[in-house]
């Protein structure tokens, strides 16, 4: 029989979740908790399955408890897990955090239960794309051993691609997410503003970016970062880069500072890159 769990948190990723569990029979889905029962019920009709609950005291016994929260709330969830009495020895516990290690469940952990960390690397802001498209989904996974051999298979079910990340430095695993995409469309933006100082308007500068920008990325994933480098820089023309730098420097001191700190790890990544292609003619 498919082992139960219940999900406290109805939002996107807790329902879409559910749903694919639903559809593949994984799990069977026992309650959705939330504190307004309104989108409880909400997530419920999504899944196709479970009861739903405002309450912890209302909450079936579970095999497996999926806390799909904000993270500023999964400890506090857990704490009211364990004071409701729904945990033993023989639960599962976990949570879909990038940034919060499996081992913040301590509540959990007291009471004998196993936890683990499963973080899909992806938005799920429509769930009804998600549940469509999440094969192939890579997801960071750490934790104990009991609980990932479970969970393992249960994405594994669903299409996921998992991925054994070191739970000392989740912070840096999730850092790095932020640094390949809230802070890309970051430095676009200073590209943007940047030509529009040099007066031309946005949506043309956003006409002469998008080849740069798809071909660059096109050739990372290909070549890999080093060998895509391009520019002044790769080429070793270090003056025009001062200068540049200047330049930017003398219009905005931020962004002066953000083009320096980026030109100096280039030039790092263009010497790694010349490294290597020294030691390969070498051997």
């Amino acid at each position: 029989m498919p082992k139960t769990l219940t999900i406290i948190g109805g939002g996107n990723l807790g329902k879409t979740l559910g749903r694919l569990w639903t559809l593949n029979r994984t799990f069977t889905i026992q309650n959705v908790l939330n504190r307004f029962i309104g989108n409880a019920r909400a997530a419920v009709s999504f899944i196709g399955a479970g009861h739903a609950a405002a309450d912890y005291a209302d909450l079936l016994p579970a095999d497996i408890y999926l806390i799909a929260t904000p993270d500023d709330q999964i400890v506090q969830c857990c704490e009211k897990l364990a004071r409701a009495g729904c945990l033993s020895s023989a639960s599962i516990v976990f949570h879909c955090s990038g940034a919060l290690r499996s081992s913040e469940l301590q509540p959990a952990l007291q009471l004998g239960a196993a936890v683990a960390s499963i973080h899909p690397i992806r938005s799920f802001a429509s769930p009804e794309q998600v549940v469509q498209s999440f094969a192939g989904t890579c997801c960071g996974i750490e934790g104990d051993r009991r609980a990932l051999d479970v969970l393992s298979a249960g994405f594994t079910d669903i299409g996921a691609q998992l991925v054994a990340i070191d739970a000392d430095f989740k912070m840096l695993y999730h850092s790095a997410a932020v640094f390949a995409s809230n802070y890309l469309a970051t430095l676009l933006d200073v590209a943007l503003q940047t030509y529009a100082k040099a007066g031309i308007p946005n949506d043309a500068a956003l006409r002469m970016i998008e080849p740069l920008v798809r071909k660059t990325v096109d050739n990372i994933f290909r070549l890999g970062p080093e060998k895509a480098l391009s520019g002044p820089i790769a080429r070793g023309d270090l003056a025009t880069a001062v200068r540049q730098y200047k330049a930017v420097k003398a219009w905005d001191k931020r962004y002066g500072a953000l083009y320096k700190q980026l030109g100096r790890l280039t030039a790092d990544l263009a010497a790694r890159r010349d490294r290597r292609a020294d030691d390969s003619q070498n051997e």
